[in-house]
């Protein structure tokens, strides 16, 4: 079965639980964040400089305090030099999907989240006019999250908090093979549409 016929079947069995939803909340919610990431490798031996990227996630709570979400993320590095050559950047693009835990503090108004998912995602390495030299084609990987949900209105809210995502593929330049272990940490803010 291909991973998007197992990504449907799962978000198709997440609608399923619905009747364990509270109706005094939304259910959805529509966010989009953004933020500066580090790098906690070196890519093929890459020192990667600070980067930038930001992610649209749909989320849908099926129980009172679990959901699952889905969505599309970009995240860019820079480097000035690295094995695909000097004045480069790495473009990781693709999906993200898994399950979130959000609970209020208290009585108060104010939720933390933690999620917990996967990645479909690929790399590209793109020379200093843009052209891409490698795609390292799409394959899986993990992201770990967590944050504040904070209202700022009715059905909105900011959501700051920190992610890390995972990603390990293949860059094949000029014939030579090299391992990137993508690893980074993100200080995302968000804009949720909670409907």
């Amino acid at each position: 079965m291909s991973t998007k016929g197992l990504f449907t079947l799962l978000f198709l069995a997440v609608l399923t639980g619905s009747t364990y939803a509270q109706e005094n909340e939304k259910r959805f919610g529509f966010e989009l964040n953004s933020g500066v990431s580090v790098a906690t490798q070196k890519p093929g031996g890459t020192s990667l400089n600070t980067g930038f990227g930001f992610e649209g996630i749909l989320h849908y709570r099926f129980m009172p305090h679990l959901g699952a979400y889905a969505g599309w993320g970009w995240n860019r590095f820079g480097a000035d030099e690295s094995f695909a050559g000097n004045e480069v950047d790495f473009e990781e693009t693709g999906y993200v999907f898994g399950f979130q835990f959000r609970h209020p503090f208290g009585n108060s108004p104010v939720h933390y989240f933690v999620r917990a998912g996967g990645l479909y995602n690929h790399i590209e390495i793109e020379n200093s006019d843009g052209e891409i030299i490698n795609d390292t084609g799409h394959g899986l990987g993990w992201q770990l999250a967590g944050g504040i949900d904070l209202p700022i209105g009715t059905n909105w809210s900011l959501t700051p908090g920190v992610k890390f995502n995972l990603l390990n593929r293949d860059a094949d330049v000029e014939g030579v093979r090299t391992e990137l272990n993508f690893q980074y940490v993100s200080v995302r803010i968000g804009l949720v549409k909670h409907f």
